[in-house]
């Protein structure tokens, strides 16, 4: 048991003590010095007894003999409460084995042992006898003490001479009469949780045909044969978390056929590989030692390699390898490495319900059980409306639900989420065991088991004539769990709404119905109207409910009256007109009815937008007439296309209004020139390249009105042997130059003419710029050189001509 678990009752302190003897004999002296004790003593309400030993004795043993204090004790009779703390003492080790309590007959408390430090293996590993002058069949040769810490399970003992062997009490013994058997035997024992080789050296002993190492098989789980050699070695086994002092003797290297002078070496990890320093071996006698505590979590295994060398340090044989194997303590305690652990089970669940599954890990041997887990809850909070609600599978982990589905209820929890505190102990769960904790947190999720139920019957509602948007909330009570499908309500209106007025819609936050008018209400056509609605989950209901008539109500609707204003029909209102007819053209009489068919109002019209002011309205009969001419080509007109606003004005108190939209859409008229593009262009004086410029031109019309164009020099101010046009396509022509002409501005008037009927002419001056052009660099600056133009140019021309 763990210290602190029990504090001993006032009482007598007794310690019995047996140096020697074997585990029965041992057995047999306690018992005798326990009864007297007991019997003769004046015995108060609580005792302590110690024993110390010398000699090992095995753990069923000491089972037995606790078995046999506690019979004794029972055959006193106590009237009080009775507590034996049994301690045993095995070498330099302490062992508590059991804490009983007793009371009135009954056998309150038994605990397992509890190892507080034990050595596996063999507890003395060389022994030296004299040679006999024969050893005896069936005759005690020397006892063997080996333990493996866990009560020496399928203990099997294999001798390396065939004519010996090792009983299950560990005697050695002939199996038939013999005088010679070697110098040296070996005896290995095995249980599934360790082994250990001990040594026999017999003193005047002959070596004999064929060396005991040969006669000797090592059973390994390895099936590779084992090669001839001089050098013996096993496995030796540490416990991890040893104390001091250290350096300790763990084993010994064993070599019958070593030369004289010759040393032991031992290489490998944890000699001088890192960790470096942690064994050693004496040169001379081959016993290797450990230098500090070992940690099994960090490194298990340890594989070592023995060989012998000379004086000289040359390698005489091996080497052979030899393995360190690191017994596992229980010094690691189990955690839960997964976490947040959270769970969910459907409220209603059938009993035995798995929720989850919680494992820990324990750093600690997995194939012993020391990190064997076993689990269980230790708190559960709230612990209503049972303090066990759930149950954890002591071996798996799997948490389940243990109550009946009634109780399993979400609505009628206090809280539907239970918070439970895990526990994982290794040691299979014995006290003994080490501890670690974890919080599952299972909430108990909402299933769709209550329908939604309006809170009243009938819902009453008022909206004006012409008005949209909400105009009642339908409130419902449902309780199931708020963040669920199970709770969020769905609307649908089931009758009453043939004209799809009126939509129905879920606020998120209250889960109401939120019903509006999508479509104006006429109070002239219906001034009342009665909607059926219906209300459901999102998540479908279980199986076993339905919806009742709660799920369904019915909504009274007044629409009121309002003075509307009057509606153009049709609207918009087209027409077409040529652009440019006479001012005070009549284009068409609008038309504009009152709704409010019971109130016999009159209507007057204006204008409310004409964005370029032509159009006038007659307020009386609604004729539109022209004020302007219309353009087509007016900014204010798109794709041909003039839009015009007007009113109409009912006499109500107060009067409302209406407002209708007129679309004049203007057919073209060929009244506008055609114009040339670009005016500018420059030449070099002496280009060879004498065109001058590609001109296009572009008519604010619309086809038949534009192109082609036709294209001219306006010849009666312009020589023909200067300038030259020609058509390019039906938009654009080339002007060029006949011969150079010096640096000079020139006015070149071009002529172009659209296709319209009658068609429309426009001349325009093109001017053209002769520039210096030399080095690269163009001169177009005409400073200081005589502006001609073509008059001037004409007359310079003719001159030069009668010089000729």
């Amino acid at each position: 048991m763990r210290n602190g678990s029990m504090k001993l009752l006032p009482g007598v302190f007794w310690r019995g003590r047996e140096e020697h003897g074997r585990g029965p004999d041992l057995m047999k002296a306690t018992k005798r010095s326990t009864e007297n004790f007991l019997k003769t003593k004046n015995l108060q309400p609580g005792f302590w007894v110690e024993f110390q030993c010398f000699s090992l004795i095995q753990t069923g043993d000491i089972r037995t003999l606790t078995e046999q204090l506690l019979r004794l004790a029972l055959k006193l009779k106590p009237s009080g409460h009775w507590q034996i703390f049994v301690t045993w003492r095995l070498f330099d080790l302490d062992r508590t084995i059991h804490f009983l309590t007793v009371d009135k007959s009954k056998v309150l408390l038994l605990t397992s042992a509890e190892d507080l430090d034990c050595t596996p293996g063999f507890q003395q590993k060389v022994f030296h006898i004299n040679q006999p002058a024969e050893f005896i069949e069936d005759q005690l040769v020397l006892n063997l003490t080996f333990s493996d810490c866990k009560g020496n399970n399928k203990l099997r003992y294999e001798v390396s001479s065939p004519h010996f062997k090792v009983n299950r009490d560990g005697s050695l013994v002939a199996l038939r009469n013999i005088s010679a058997v070697g110098r040296t035997l070996f005896v290995h024992a095995r249980t599934p949780h360790a082994e250990d080789m001990a040594e026999l050296v017999i003193i005047g002993g002959k070596d004999i045909q064929g060396s005991s190492q040969d006669i000797f098989k090592f059973a390994r789980t390895s099936p590779i044969p084992r090669q001839k050699r001089s050098i013996v070695v096993s496995p030796i086994l540490i416990p991890e978390n040893q104390r001091q002092p250290f350096p300790r003797d763990v084993g010994k290297v064993v070599d019958s056929d070593r030369p004289e002078g010759s040393k032991f070496r031992l290489t490998g990890r944890g000699v001088d590989q890192e960790p470096k320093g942690v064994f050693r071996i004496n040169e001379n006698t081959g016993s290797v030692s450990v230098t500090r505590t070992l940690d099994r979590e960090m490194i298990a295994t340890y594989q070592l390699f023995v060989e012998t060398t000379d004086v000289n340090g040359k390698t005489l044989e091996g080497p052979v390898p030899l393995e360190v194997i690191v017994i596992d303590q229980n010094d690691n305690r189990p955690i839960f490495r997964e976490g947040p652990y959270i769970g969910h089970v459907m409220e209603g669940s059938p009993t035995g319900t798995t929720v989850m599954r919680m494992t820990a890990f324990d750093a600690d041997d997995p194939a012993t059980d020391n990190a064997l887990l076993r689990y269980n809850i230790r708190q559960q909070t709230p612990d209503k409306p049972s303090p066990n609600m759930f149950y954890i599978d002591p071996e798996k982990g799997d948490i389940v639900t243990v109550v009946s589905p009634a109780l399993l209820d979400r609505e009628t929890l206090e809280n539907p989420k239970y918070e439970l505190i895990i526990e994982a102990q290794d040691m299979a769960g014995l006290d003994v065991g080490l501890t670690g904790t974890a919080t599952a947190t299972i909430v108990i999720d909402d299933k769709n088991d209550h329908s939604p139920k309006f809170t009243r019957k009938e819902f009453q509602a008022t909206v004006e004539e012409g008005a949209v948007g909400v105009i009642v909330n339908l409130t419902v009570e449902d309780k199931d769990d708020p963040t669920t499908g199970a709770w969020r309500a769905v609307y649908t209106i089931i009758n009453g709404n043939p004209g799809q007025s009126f939509e129905i819609h879920t606020n998120p936050q209250t889960n109401e119905g939120m019903l509006s008018v999508v479509k104006p209400l006429d109070y002239e056509i219906s001034a009342f109207h009665t909607l059926l609605i219906k209300v459901e989950n999102e998540d479908p209901l279980v199986p076993d409910v339905s919806y009742g008539p709660s799920s369904t109500a019915t909504v009274h609707i007044t629409v009121l009256d309002v003075n509307e204003g009057p509606v153009f029909y049709p609207d918009p209102m087209t027409v077409t007109k040529q652009e440019n007819i006479a001012v005070s053209s009549v284009l068409l009489t609008v038309n504009a009815t009152d709704p409010d068919s019971l109130q016999h109002q009159t209507i007057r019209y204006s204008v409310y937008k004409d964005p370029a002011g032509w159009l006038n309205i007659n307020p009386i009969n609604g004729t539109v007439d022209t004020t302007a001419a219309l353009d087509r080509e007016s900014p204010f007109v798109h794709n041909s296309v003039y839009t015009a606003l007007f009113l109409a004005i009912d006499s109500g108190n107060p009067p409302a209004t209406g407002t209708g939209t007129l679309l004049i859409t203007l057919e073209d008229v060929n009244d506008n020139a055609p114009f040339i593009y670009p005016t500018v262009a420059e030449v070099c004086d002496d280009a060879k390249n004498l065109s001058v410029v590609i001109l296009g031109a572009s008519d604010m019309d619309l086809h038949p009105n534009t192109d082609p164009f036709k294209f001219e020099i306006h010849k009666p101010t312009v020589p023909d042997k200067v300038w030259k046009i020609s058509k390019i396509n039906n938009t654009h022509a080339l002007v060029s130059l006949l011969q150079n002409l010096n640096k000079a501005n020139y006015n070149l008037p071009i002529m172009v003419t659209d296709s319209g009927k009658p068609p429309m002419t426009n001349v325009t001056d093109l001017r053209v710029q002769v520039c210096s052009c030399k080095n690269s660099k163009v001169d177009c600056n005409a400073a200081g050189t005589p502006h001609l133009g073509l008059t001037s140019l004409l007359l310079l021309l003719l001159l030069s001509i009668a010089g000729l």
